[in-house]
């Protein structure tokens, strides 16, 4: 069998593979040559973050390590693109990588997923919010106080058993990642974005390549989906502008109307105990500068100790 045209570095888990299934079938759609079977391979490798099992992300070292082992097989050509959820991907890309395509953006917003009560604001006093997102985690006990966090990691699935075998009351993830999944049927409901505001470039599929490879770029070029990669341009650069990882609680969403473009962003204590926001509008092409902006902005407000 000859070996494939192309190779997509991918996580092994059930979203990560569906995500790079649909970047297959991308290809396939705009390239006759990627069509034929066995012409793109998907090839799934173990990261740091896979490995970190049930500890907190934040303690093994936040954004990246879901991205590392990836992005190190991508260098050393044993694959030849790499698809991640953008917000998985550190503010500043490896040297000699870079992101070619975005593909169109699912749904930014987070859902609540609940037996027990039908918003946020209806979970009992002291309810246990399972989740291990600090940016969650800071925007719900902003919202509520009382809650008792405990954390839940695990792949959608595992989150999902979790939750039904009672480990917590209720439970917050990407709309993105259980539309994929075809699970938007277990969605309680759909979190406002003033509410909850998402990660920065959440429901993002963002496709890496080696700077130098032109055939891989010029495979990529007809699926790169201009809105997205601009909007997802703003919110990383409002968190680069805050060093930001899941170290710290940072949220930004960007959305473009009439031509122009919209950032809210936020930062927000672990303990929910103080909120800032920020937002910007301006041109589209000015996507960077309004992000850098806004995250210079949040930083004096915050002051040196904000993320302690």
């Amino acid at each position: 069998m000859a070996p494939p045209l192309l190779r997509i570095g991918t996580r092994g888990s059930p979203l990560a593979l569906a995500q790079a299934d649909e970047l297959k079938r991308r290809l396939a759609a705009a390239h006759a040559a990627l069509a034929a079977p066995g012409a793109v391979e998907i090839v799934a490798i173990r990261t740091s973050g896979d490995r970190a099992g049930e500890r907190p992300l934040a303690a093994e070292g936040g954004k990246g390590l879901f991205t590392k082992e990836i992005e190190e097989a991508l260098l050393d050509r044993r694959v030849d693109l790499a698809i991640h959820s953008m917000k998985d991907m550190m503010a500043t890309l490896p040297q000699d990588l870079a992101v070619a395509a975005c593909l169109p953006r699912e749904d930014p917003r987070d859902a609540l997923l609940s037996p027990r009560a039908a918003s946020l604001a209806a979970l009992p006093r002291g309810a246990r919010l399972g989740t291990a997102s600090l940016r969650r985690q800071a925007l719900a006990l902003h919202a509520r106080p009382d809650l008792a966090i405990v954390p839940l990691r695990g792949n959608v699935g595992t989150r999902l058993a979790k939750l039904e075998a009672g480990d917590a009351d209720a439970t917050i993830l990407a709309v993105a990642g259980l539309r994929r999944l075809g699970l938007a049927h277990k969605i309680t409901a759909v979190l406002a974005a003033d509410d909850m505001l998402p990660a920065p470039a959440q429901g993002v599929l963002a496709v890496e390549i080696r700077a130098d490879d032109t055939r891989a770029r010029d495979l990529l070029t007809p699926l790169d989906h201009a809105e997205t990669a601009c909007c997802a341009t703003a919110e990383r650069a409002f968190l680069a502008a805050l060093d930001g990882s899941c170290r710290t609680p940072i949220a930004a969403l960007a959305t473009i109307a009439g031509g122009g473009l919209r950032l809210d962003a936020v930062i927000v204590r672990p303990d929910g105990s103080a909120l800032y926001r920020a937002q910007r509008t301006g041109a589209v092409a000015d996507a960077v500068v309004l992000g850098r902006d806004a995250g210079a902005e949040l930083k004096a407000r915050g002051g040196p100790d904000f993320f302690a």
